[in-house]
This record gives C-alpha cells, sequence and structure tokens, in this order.
C-alpha cells in the first residue's frame, strides 16, 4: 500500500526533510497588498518575499485557504493515481478553514474516485484521511516528522489514524511573536479579540517579549523579558533542558521569520544544536513560510517538540 502524507503550507518543515520524504503540499492563497500569489512552500518564491521585504509590516497582507473545489481538483489530479492511502494533516482548525475545506473534498473525492482509477488501468481501492493537527507552524512541522516514522511501520489506516491523532495531544509549541501590534492588527481582521490593545502598547513601550507556551495551538504567555534575545535565550534553555530529559519522538522543529543569518545569530541555537546531536534528535530548523509569517509576524519564531505533561517553568 503506497501511503501519501499531505500537510499545507502553514506547516514548518525544511524543505530538504519535506523532499526526502515525498510531502506533498496543500497550498494557500497569500494576498499582500493588491497581488495575489499561491504559497506551495517553494523555499525559492520564500526566498524572495525576504529579499523583496514583502513579508515586512507596512504590507498588507493576508491569507485565504484554497476552497473545497480546489481541493478536490488537486486530490483528484495529483493524489487518486499516486497513492492508496492518503493521510492529509491540516493546521488546527481554530484557526484556518483548511480542514473543513479538506474534509469536504475528501468526501468528494472518496465518492468520485473509482472511475479516474479503473480510467488508469489500477482497480485497488483508495482512501483518504482527513486529520486536525491542532499545531500551527514548527508544531505542524514536527507532526510531519512523526508521521513519517509512523508509515516505516506499516501500520494499518486505522492504527495509524489513531496514533497520528493522539500524538497530536503530546505536542508543545513555544512562540515568540517579534510585534504585539502585528498579532494584534491579524488577530482583529479575523474576528480574534486575544491581543488587547492594552498588551500591545505595553510591548512596544517597555519592549516586553512575551514567550506563549502551550499545547498545540492554544498557548498562553509563560514568562516575559526585556527584549526580543533574552526571550530567546529562554526558549533554546527549555529546549535543551527538554531534549536532555528525554522526548517522545526524536525532533524538535524549530521555525524562524527571519533572514538565515539572522536565524544562525540566535542566541542559544548552537547549544540546542549540540544537545540534539548529543542526544540522537534531529533538529528541524526552518526559515518560516510566507503563510505563518504573515500569520504570526516578521521576525517571529516558533519551536515544538513532544513530551511528558511539563509546564515550561519546569526546565529554567
Amino acid at each position: 500500500m503506497k501511503t501519501g502524507l499531505i500537510v499545507d503550507s502553514a506547516c514548518d518543515i525544511p524543505h530538504e526533510f519535506s523532499r526526502e520524504h515525498g510531502l506533498f503540499i496543500l497550498p494557500v492563497t497569500a494576498h499582500i497588498d493588491d497581488q495575489t500569489y499561491t504559497d506551495t512552500h517553494d523555499p525559492k518564491l520564500t526566498q524572495e518575499f525576504y529579499d523583496q521585504g514583502l513579508l515586512q509590516k507596512g504590507h498588507h497582507a493576508e491569507t485565504e485557504a484554497f476552497s473545497a473545489e480546489q481541493i478536490h481538483k488537486l486530490f483528484m489530479e495529483q493524489i487518486v493515481e499516486n497513492y492508496d492511502l492518503a493521510i492529509c494533516e491540516t493546521v488546527t482548525r481554530s484557526r484556518s478553514k483548511i480542514y473543513e475545506n479538506a474534509s469536504v473534498a475528501m468526501n468528494t473525492v472518496l465518492a468520485e474516485y473509482r472511475r479516474q482509477r479503473d480510467a488508469a488501468g489500477d482497480t485497488g481501492n483508495f482512501s483518504m484521511r482527513v486529520v486536525d493537527s491542532k499545531q500551527i507552524f514548527a508544531g505542524q512541522g514536527l507532526l510531519a516528522a512523526h508521521t513519517t516514522r509512523l508509515l516505516q511501520q506499516n501500520l494499518d489506516k486505522n492504527a495509524l489514524r489513531h496514533e497520528v491523532e493522539a500524538f497530536t495531544d503530546n505536542i508543545y509549541s513555544v512562540v515568540i511573536p517579534r510585534d504585539l501590534h502585528y498579532i494584534r492588527e491579524r488577530a482583529r481582521r479575523r474576528g480574534d479579540n486575544s491581543v488587547s490593545g492594552l498588551v500591545a502598547f505595553l510591548g512596544k513601550a517597555l519592549n516586553i517579549t512575551p514567550v506563549i507556551f502551550g499545547k498545540g495551538a492554544e498557548g498562553k504567555p509563560a514568562t516575559k523579558t526585556r527584549g526580543f534575545e533574552p526571550a530567546v535565550e529562554r526558549v533554546m534553555n527549555y529546549a535543551v533542558a527538554r531534549v536532555e530529559a528525554g522526548l517522545l519522538t526524536p525532533y524538535v522543529a524549530l521555525s524562524c521569520g527571519m533572514e538565515w543569518d539572522e536565524i544562525e545569530a540566535l542566541p542559544g541555537l548552537q547549544r540546542l544544536r549540540d544537545a540534539c546531536k548529543a542526544h540522537g534528535v534531529e533538529l528541524l530548523l526552518s526559515q518560516m513560510g510566507i503563510t505563518s509569517t504573515i500569520y504570526i509576524g516578521p521576525g517571529s519564531l516558533c519551536l515544538a517538540l513532544a513530551a511528558e505533561t511539563h509546564e515550561f517553568n519546569d526546565f529554567q
């Protein structure tokens, strides 16, 4: 049985890893100023966006999920004939319509695929599952990496889906937003008033950087620092300590909405690399994609790992 893993372009994972494991990217539409782009997580296009400053403040940027009809067409043309089972992991359904639209598309594909496979001379059955990752950005990348390990175990489709869905509850994410005003304005346009104007003002006036921590996308402020770099140090300290304590999958995912030279200069990054190497953990380091950078803002950082129940400050 040939199984395909589909992730949407909000999933932050290194391009090399995605290519090596044959991940299929479900695109997201990006609207920047008066231009429309299709974000397929292509590294060259992403780098062009960084180089041209299109992901910086001052540009009006929004993202839009592909419609159910667009996803249906994509699945019929590129998935049905190439796989016997397709697992589609989407950004958390609480923040996007991708899960809803992909689920609708899945149902119509399952009702229509037989004619297309028969025409191609393939009499085998096709099945598909859409999974709410309950994650954002690096958290999605971590789940995708873990799923590739599960695929190597040759589980049947029901066991595979159960393992994937159960694992989502073990993923912890840490986010450092670079600009609270950006987060607040993006949230307001989505009808989300969770970031108050006062918090955004204080962050600007006092140079306060919050560290958001929690399971999946449901994070809360765990600590705050004066400035961005001290916040990064706290997150790196947390990640190193958690790697040393033991993880539930041998990956740490880290995505950053900045240029590569800025990423390499992050305080504590080399310590995290060394800790991962010493404990047989792969660090999935990536530049934030177009979709995730638009969502959370340029200069932000997202780290994800899977572990037993804990709190951020348990490792400080």
